[in-house]
């Protein structure tokens, strides 16, 4: 049985985030036949799931553009940020939002509650340029109040159980979050703070009491949980190699939650990310062993938990189930899938990951369907600093089950695997991403499992897809989503919360522009080993699609062959059901053409061909 396109796009998402709210659990989804929105939903005590959030509205948000915690669930009523203005609503079941925040350019984001206040981040500036604080909003709409300008950006806000101290994350340029942030403390009322922990990756914190906090960071070059006191103290709870954090490219992500004497986490590594308890207080001394694992059989578990009692709730997935909302009790480990059945394949028809180490590179193998050799694609993520993890991937399965084998290549630079190995990636973007997707797909080649090899990816991952083409002779094609072909301009038009992220990855401008120069795919066109489809939504604010578009002319001037596709109404990534079909049979079609076999099922795809100059 082959998968058709829009099962992938009814599908291959999950809930973002998960609360635990009085006797009901709430999550949002994706609607991608509601032009891409989302839905906050709640799960009701007699097990009726109903939307809370009405019809137009979207639980979104774009700080730091690719946005954060979105709402929250308090007293039965809903606290949300509308992605059409930004501002902050409240809404009860079945009725009408209020506004919280004024009219004007600022955004929200990050949002908690405490008390009748929601405290968050604020935004303002354009995307560019923009300012951040640590706001308070009353929930009866009186004016909000600005408490915290620390850093030129902030997550995290945390106000202790006694109400006098607020926690925070903060970070400036050049680092990124996972470079190295501060964990502060100050008074809810301003004023002066006291850093924490600095020099580090912090991704998350929150209280324990008055005078401590737990904190998942990552001096040791793992992140791990920390209980760190208002005196300075420090002392690491899970002293393992082992990753209880990740990337913070959401902020507002809870990789932790605590409850009744215990700590429910996410940890592992980017090959399986599990769930497990930890009881508090833990004993001084304790190391290995204190971790009671009760993941079941779900292979990957969100930064999305919220705990309560004897319940923590998360959001689950394995190679063989889709993203689930799933409810554990934390005495028996027993667990109960909360949100619809989504209309799956059986296990027989879905690919099944292989994790697989070629000369130190991690990668997961997708066989496709059939015996002997078959085309292979290689599949990059994002980021470049994050990972893709072996979960259920209808994307995936939606080629594999055409004779089309995956392999997903968690090069150096990738998370879940330490700092030092995603510190392999520093100065060497486009090179050691480079190398090493190369490295599987010789491996591929040479070992008699792939006859062909093409590349392709989104983001960051569409830049290695166009970087291997140009300097690489292994691939047979590549096909870019939204990706990067110039770092020298995309660091001049990109948004504030990456426009210094190239100072880690190739080096500061204009200091090493050679280096920059040396590695675009734009200037190095005319050495590309086949052709490139390019795939670009025309509101992308994070990578202009004037980079397509400078790829596609260079690859028009020198010859070579290429198609780019644009998608109206689309941002950084695709959401809307037409898109992710129209994009997924396009990349089909493509491979008909590199790979030599016939694609009726797809409308056609006509590559241009320039003449060489």
């Amino acid at each position: 049985m082959t998968i058709r396109a829009v099962d992938v796009a009814r599908v291959d998402d999950r809930p973002l985030w998960v609360e635990i709210s009085g006797d009901e659990v709430w999550w949002d989804e994706p609607r991608p036949r509601e032009g891409g929105r989302r839905c906050v939903v709640r799960r009701r005590a007699d097990g009726v799931i109903e939307d809370v959030l009405p019809q137009g509205w979207n639980a979104r948000n774009r700080v730091m553009e690719y946005g954060g915690r979105s709402w929250r669930a308090h007293e039965g009523r809903l606290v949300f940020t509308n992605w059409a203005d930004g501002r902050i609503y409240l809404c009860s079941p079945g009725g009408e939002p209020v506004p919280l925040t004024p009219e004007g350019p600022a955004r929200y984001a990050d949002l908690v509650v405490h008390g009748d206040e929601v405290w968050c981040v604020r935004e303002r500036g354009d995307a560019r340029s923009g300012e951040r604080d640590i706001v308070a909003v009353p929930l009866d709409g009186s004016p909000l109040r600005s408490v915290v300008k620390t850093h030129h950006f902030l997550m995290n806000p945390r106000v202790s159980p006694d109400g006098r101290s607020l926690a925070w994350i903060g970070w400036n340029h050049p680092d990124m979050p996972w470079d190295a942030t501060e964990l502060c403390v100050g008074s809810v009322d301003g004023g002066p703070h006291r850093v924490l922990l600095s020099g580090a990756s912090t991704c998350q914190a929150e209280w324990r009491d008055d005078e401590s906090l737990y904190a998942v960071s990552d001096p040791t070059g793992w992140w791990n949980i920390h209980l760190v006191g208002l005196d300075g103290t420090t002392r690491d709870l899970t002293p393992v190699p082992l990753e209880f954090g990740d990337a913070t490219w959401k902020i507002g992500g809870t990789f932790f939650a605590v409850t009744d004497g215990r700590i429910a986490t996410v940890y592992g590594t980017a090959d399986e990310r599990r769930l497990g308890i930890i009881d508090t207080p833990v004993p001084a001394g304790a190391a290995t062993g204190s971790i009671r694992d009760v993941g079941g059989g779900y292979t990957y578990w969100a930064p999305a938990l919220s705990a309560r009692g004897s319940h923590v709730v998360g959001v689950a997935a394995s190679p063989h189930r889709p993203s689930e909302v799933v409810r554990v009790h934390l005495d028996t480990g027993a667990h109960e899938v909360l949100s619809p059945g989504k209309p799956v394949p059986a296990d027989a028809e879905l690919p099944t990951p292989e994790a697989v180490t070629v000369e130190g590179v991690h990668a997961h193998l997708y066989a496709p369907a059939g015996d002997g050799p078959a085309p292979y694609v290689v599949f990059v993520h994002g980021g470049p600093t994050s990972a893709a993890p072996p979960v259920l991937d209808l994307e995936i399965a939606y080629f594999t089950s055409r004779g089309i084998g995956v392999a997903e290549v968690n090069y150096g630079g990738s998370t879940g695997y330490g700092r030092a190995y995603r510190e392999r990636l520093r100065h060497n973007w486009g090179v050691v991403d480079v190398r090493d997707c190369e490295t599987v797909a010789r491996w591929l080649l040479d070992s008699g499992r792939a006859e062909k090899v093409a590349i392709r990816g989104g983001s960051a991952g569409g830049w290695t897809s166009m970087a291997a083409l140009v300097h690489s002779d292994v691939f047979c094609g590549a096909v870019s989503h939204y990706g990067i072909s110039d770092p020298e301009h995309w660091a001049a038009e990109t948004h504030d919360f990456e426009s210094r992220y190239l100072d880690g990855l190739i080096g500061p401008l204009p200091e090493t522009r050679q280096r920059y120069l040396d590695r675009s795919p734009e200037l190095h066109a005319e050495r590309a080993s086949g052709p490139a489809l390019l795939l670009h939504g025309l509101e992308d604010k994070v990578v202009d699609p004037a980079q397509s578009e400078r790829f596609a002319a260079a690859l028009a001037r020198h010859g070579h062959r290429w198609a780019y596709l644009t998608f109206e109404g689309e941002q950084h990534g695709w959401r809307r059901e037409e898109t992710i079909v129209r994009a997924l049979e396009a990349e089909l079609a493509f491979y008909g053409i590199v790979f030599g076999f016939p694609t009726p099922e797809v409308p056609p795809l006509t590559l241009h061909k320039g003449e060489a100059q």
